[in-house]
């Protein structure tokens, strides 16, 4: 099958397509031929080498945490699935192929493309975790740096569905976008902090960091000390701050299911920002290390 490999850390010129052999599914696993395949700003931090102390990295790599395709072979000990069905979740090797093996995933509804299937596990998953460590509840003010991305617009959604007043910081193009998924919007930048006050003047109790690029001297302004700020994008500043920096929790196919359910129904808007040929992995990953994503990004194998 084809791949994208790396074979040491690097720019996206180190990504190269590659044929590779078709990943044999363990106990407990399946393979899926992998339609859609998210990116994540993960992917190409990964590649870099920036995460290298927080994920192990085994060479020759393929990038990619999630992706949504057809069942094409179970392990031995998996239940409810059978060649054939329609899956997304997480996948336990790189989603950047044509095949991938998984062990969490859940039933792709008729309603929902295999675009918008492929881009809520990694963001799903991440918002919910987060809203759920910094123990959001009815009434609060949430500061989310990053909220147009693929993370962000997830986890404003789900604040406000908690009964938060949600600050989001993006850049003024995707303030009207904010603005439709129920935030209020802010630019980030020099004085961050004094328009953040400004928007939010009953104060904020809790930060989500999931844009990095500096957000974290601001939110301890805003906050005024560390207590409840989460970074998922920022390694160094937390080690700076001594801010909690989160990569990663226990994944459920039953939540996925439900993210699932949210999306069909129209309770959980998935943006797609745009979708990569597979040998344009480079070129996706460049586009997402911009930090100015609106939703997320496909690859198509």
């Amino acid at each position: 099958m084809e791949a994208i490999v790396f074979d040491r850390f690097g720019g996206p010129e180190v990504l190269r397509v590659a044929e590779v052999d078709v990943p044999q599914p363990g106990p407990g696993q399946i393979r899926l031929r992998v339609v859609s395949a998210g990116v994540n700003p993960v992917d190409y931090k990964i590649r870099n080498g920036w995460l290298a102390q927080v994920f192990t990295t085994t060479f020759p790599a393929t990038p990619g945490w999630e992706a949504a395709g057809v069942v094409d072979e179970v392990g031995a000990g998996v239940t409810g699935l059978a060649a054939g069905d329609e899956v997304f979740g997480f996948t336990d090797t790189g989603s950047y192929a044509g095949f991938a093996l998984a062990t969490v995933v859940a039933r792709k509804p008729a309603g929902l493309s295999w675009d918008r299937a492929a881009a809520l596990p990694v963001a799903g998953e991440t918002a919910q975790r987060i809203l759920d460590l910094l123990a959001v509840e009815d009434g609060e003010t949430v500061l989310l740096h990053g909220a147009a991305g693929g993370v962000g617009g997830v986890a404003v959604q789900l604040a406000v569905a908690r009964g938060a007043t949600v600050i989001g910081t993006a850049s003024p193009a995707n303030h009207d976008y904010l603005r439709s998924l129920g935030a209020i919007p802010v630019a980030y930048g020099d004085g961050l902090a004094d328009r953040v006050r400004a928007a939010a003047p009953q104060g904020v109790d809790a930060v989500f960091d999931a844009a990095g690029q500096g957000a974290l001297e601001a939110s301890v302004q805003v906050r005024g000390g560390t207590d409840r700020i989460i970074t998922i994008a920022d390694a160094v500043g937390a080690q700076r701050w001594g801010i909690p920096f989160s990569a990663g929790g226990e994944r459920g196919a039953e939540a996925l299911a439900a993210l699932a359910d949210l999306a069909v129904t129209g309770g959980l808007r998935i943006e797609v920002a745009g979708t990569f040929a597979l040998a344009d992995a480079g070129r996706a990953q460049d586009r997402s290390a911009t930090g100015h994503v609106r939703g997320k990004l496909i690859l198509h194998p």
